[in-house]
């Protein structure tokens, strides 16, 4: 090998270097990553190709360092072991025969952030992360307590550490993730954050999780990794899923084991899977590098590339303005799946790709679970991004956001996809109770322009198409949304205007509004027009009556709910007037209070309303009745204060059957 050539190497090996050193930094320290896990595992392949054929190691080579940085903000602990790797491999054959006449474990390789947890006396003393090189971490113990599954006390009293996980499942991550404006790509990502959080308030929200796969103890250490893995479970310890292999196993049971493995089945994310002998004392003797440990091996997925064209970008506005961008391509079968879309985290990843319509891209699923682009082919750099909202039409603004990253942002006010809790509350099931359409999937609908206002979510068989071909859609569940749809366009006039948001004006509002307008829209807003006194009626005070006014008088909030009117009709309560006379309570006004054993909140109302009494949610002088229920508070006091008679549910049912 000539010097030259040396040189060209070497010099490319320390490029290989600082790039990978960079994705660590954006990874690790300011959750921003600057590139795919796929093309990060390139570069370390290549490293690790040029350093076998050159016999050279730098010194910081990350081939010989764990990734990772130690946050100012975290006070740093020393692990009383170091925390390596282990070595990876993306042949299955590399793990038969590292599996050859011994018995072993195989488990999921979870995504997320490593963590150490040291119990003593039988509780949790401390939590750390794995930090920079696995020799100091940072003091994370005040997040990991708002854990959803640690045990913070135990049966065990001697001292010893779990190492595992700390993961967000893929469901609880689109939820927590949507509720932080879509910032977040990957559930790693946003796992490695919160944990790092300061404010523990915070971290609790994030719902937060650990998977223990490792045992450290001078006393506790058991000579199989299988026992080791039973005593974690046996005490509470979630542990990641196994497969335990005697060692009178076949090759063919070793790789049905490995297939056993199904990424796109398992509730969290993955990326690839362990396999570690189960004779502890075995494994410990054949020692580790700088890096890993020989005692376990990793087997990562490889990637299989699929050709196909690029046709162009779709755009979303989530609540916060961020508008997110898919790329669109030609289906393709992927795994049995016909795929045509894949995320684009931001502006910078979309420009890298230099589209041009037509282009022939390579696409894949990431962990054999996300359809990711990995490359374009053609590069013509001839489509540009949209300029304009999908939802609202509003220009479109280009942000630089504090992880150093360009975002799209609709910095319009007024734009519907900012108004989704709104939609949300109309379609609750206490008020027009269409199943299905969730804050999420509202979103989604509203982010790609199919819903601008109330009266949209009675037109969607327009978009049936696209809906059914939207990642977690289908027609079964786009025929239980157009079901919910249909069923709710006859509405009593008490759930449609609980159901349209007025501030302070809900469900029992509604219902007095209802009965005294005789369940007609028009007789309600004939009085908004004759500036109808509204504080004449039972618990309107004021504040509620301007509420009203000012809602009514909102252009903008009139463009939403008036569209409306044209896709319902308002359906009147079928009530027996002569029976209801006869009951005790016709005509009376009835509050409930304490959690009552044969009604929810909702079933009470309804009940007091078919026997013709007032319901009421505070207690005042007109109060007749109130209804105890346990746990009551400070209605029962006040009732009593007042003289109002006081029933139990089973007084209250009493009366009814007599």
């Amino acid at each position: 090998m000539s010097a030259n050539q040396n040189s060209n190497e070497h010099d490319r090996m320390r490029e290989l270097i600082g790039k990978i050193h960079d994705a660590d930094v954006a990874y690790y320290q300011q959750d921003r990553p600057i590139m795919t896990d796929r093309e990060y595992d390139q570069l370390v392949d290549e490293l690790q190709a040029l350093e076998a054929e050159t016999g050279l190691i730098l010194s910081n080579s990350p081939t010989q360092h764990v990734g990772g940085e130690i946050l100012d903000e975290l006070v740093p602990v020393r692990h009383t072991k170091p925390m390596l790797s282990a070595g990876k491999t993306k042949q299955v054959e590399d793990l038969v025969k590292f599996a050859a006449g011994r018995a072993v474990l195989l488990s999921w390789k979870m995504d997320g952030l490593t963590i150490v947890l040291r119990y003593e006396n039988g509780g949790l003393q401390q939590a750390i992360t794995r930090g920079r090189d696995g020799i100091i971490g940072e003091d994370v113990t005040h997040t990991v307590r708002t854990f959803l599954n640690v045990p913070l006390t135990i049966p065990i009293r001697e001292p010893f550490e779990v190492r595992g996980e700390g993961v967000i499942s893929w469901d609880n991550f689109e939820k927590v993730n949507l509720s932080l404006g879509g910032d977040y790509t990957h559930p790693r990502n946003l796992a490695a954050g919160s944990v790092r959080k300061l404010d523990s308030g915070e971290s609790r929200k994030r719902k937060l999780e650990f998977w223990a796969f490792d045992l450290v103890s001078d006393t506790l250490e058991h000579q199989s990794k299988l026992a080791q893995q039973e005593l974690l479970q046996n005490s509470g310890f979630s542990v990641v899923p196994y497969i335990f292999l005697p060692e009178s196993h076949t090759e063919q049971e070793v790789r049905d084991a490995v297939g056993a493995f199904q990424p796109k089945h398992f509730a969290y994310p993955v990326d690839g899977v362990i396999m570690e002998y189960d004779d502890v004392a075995y494994g410990r003797s054949l020692g580790a590098t700088g890096h890993h440990e020989n005692r376990l091996i990793a087997l990562k997925w490889q990637d299989e590339l699929y050709e196909t064209r690029f046709t162009g970008a779709e755009l979303a506005t989530t609540r916060t303005g961020m508008v997110s961008i898919t790329g669109l391509f030609e289906p393709v079968n992927m795994d049995g799946a016909m795929v045509s879309r894949a995320y684009l985290h931001n502006v910078d990843i979309f420009d890298s790709f230099q589209f041009g319509l037509g282009d022939t891209i390579k696409v894949y699923r990431a962990n054999m679970i996300i359809p990711q682009i990995a490359e374009n082919e053609t590069r013509s750099n001839t489509f540009f991004l949209p300029l304009q909202c999908p939802c609202c039409g509003h220009r479109l603004s280009i942000r630089q956001t504090t992880g150093g990253t360009r975002q799209l942002y609709c910095e319009n006010p007024h734009c519907a996809a900012k108004l989704v809790q709104k939609f949300a509350h109309f379609c609750e099931k206490t008020r027009m109770n269409i199943e299905g359409l969730s804050a999420v999937t509202l979103e989604k609908f509203i982010g790609h322009g199919w819903v601008k206002n109330f009266g949209d979510l009675y037109q969607l068989d327009q978009f049936r198409d696209e809906i059914i071909s939207t990642d977690g859609f289908g027609e079964k569940s786009y025929e239980r949304i157009h079901d919910a749809i249909e069923k709710s366009r006859s509405c009593t006039l008490a759930k449609f205007i609980a159901g349209l948001g007025i501030p302070m004006v809900g469900r029992h509002a509604g219902r007095e509004l209802d009965r005294f307008f005789h369940g007609s829209w028009d007789e309600f807003e004939a009085a908004l027009q004759k500036h109808f006194d509204f504080t004449v009626l039972p618990d309107f005070g004021q504040t509620m009556n301007d509420n009203i006014y000012a809602w009514y008088a909102d252009k903008e909030e009139g463009k939403l709910w008036r569209p409306l009117l044209a896709q319902v009709h308002f359906k009147k309560e079928n009530t027996d007037m002569e029976s209801i006379k006869k009951t005790p309570f016709w005509g009376k006004t009835v509050v409930a209070t304490g959690k009552l054993m044969g009604y929810t909140r909702d079933g009470i109302q309804e009940k007091l309303l078919m026997l013709g009494a007032r319901p009421a949610s505070s207690v005042t002088k007109k109060t007749d009745y109130l209804i105890v229920g346990e746990k009551a508070g400070s209605k029962l006091t006040k009732a009593q204060q007042l003289g109002i008679q006081t029933l139990t549910e089973e007084e209250f049912e009493n009366m009814i059957a007599e």
